[in-house]
């Protein structure tokens, strides 16, 4: 009966329909804002030994999910983050944005790095920096190294929409559960296509600039941003579509 009582007014929202509404689109956007982290998960882990992949996928998106729910529980101490710690070129930078450029720095120097890769594979295939040196433990430390950066700016966007701190918990949980179903089909679909390998690093290149803006004062609305990406999966998906019946119809006439 205590703990009845003790978790009740936790929950007084369950009997307001417009905490719903806010639960239900809260959960799409974390599911909407962890595309960024799952793209970045299944061309990192990609890069490890095949035996590796699913358990670095796995381990990355479990510690982030502790992670986030750690943060969750310090939600004080985050909402100060937005608050100016010093001012630069007309603008005042907060924590928030130190972390946002210093995250969005790191997208954009990982995404160019592996599409140098990507591009020309033979000028690295003796380096030790090469992508197929990548351990787990390195690979886990970059994934949560990012994550942490996803995880203050969703966190932030959470308390801009409801005041309940279990509704943030259920959509959170909700959200990392997708990217665990999804982490392997993703990764597989992926490595299993080229082109998409190439695509998917324009993205992440499009967010790390993204995140730069944001943390310069420069906010970009993300729905041009997913607007853009799913403009240019689109292309894509009909660039595959257009490979595959010419090769079913070369096929088919070399058949005959």
């Amino acid at each position: 009966m205590p703990i009845v009582d003790f978790l009740a007014p936790h929950f007084v929202w369950l009997n307001d329909p417009t905490a719903w509404v806010a639960l239900l689109t809260l959960v799409v956007l974390e599911i909407v804002l962890g595309i960024d982290n799952l793209i970045f998960i299944s061309i990192l882990t990609n890069k490890l030994p095949k035996h590796q992949q699913a358990r670095a996928r796995l381990l990355g998106i479990s510690a982030a999910l502790i992670m986030r729910l750690l943060l969750l529980a310090t939600i004080s101490f985050i909402v100060q983050l937005t608050s100016p710690i010093f001012t630069a070129f007309g603008h005042g930078f907060s924590w928030r944005d130190i972390i946002l450029i210093a995250g969005g720095l790191f997208l954009v120097w990982k995404a160019t790095t592996e599409i140098h890769h990507t591009v020309d594979p033979d000028d690295h295939k003796d380096s030790i920096a090469g992508p197929l040196q990548l351990s787990l433990g390195a690979a886990i430390f970059q994934i949560l190294l990012l994550d942490l950066v996803f995880s203050i700016d969703s966190i932030i966007t959470a308390v801009g929409m409801t005041d309940e701190i279990a509704i943030m918990y259920i959509a959170v949980i909700a959200a990392v559960t997708v990217m665990l179903v999804a982490a392997n089909p993703l990764a597989n679909f992926i490595a299993k296509n080229p082109t998409i390998v190439m695509l998917a690093l324009g993205f992440l290149l499009m967010i790390g600039m993204t995140l730069i803006a944001d943390g310069m004062g420069y906010h970009v609305p993300k729905g041009y941003i997913y607007a853009a990406m799913a403009f240019s999966a689109l292309v894509e998906g009909l660039n595959m579509l257009a490979r595959r019946n010419r090769k079913k119809k070369g096929g088919s006439g070399e058949a005959h």
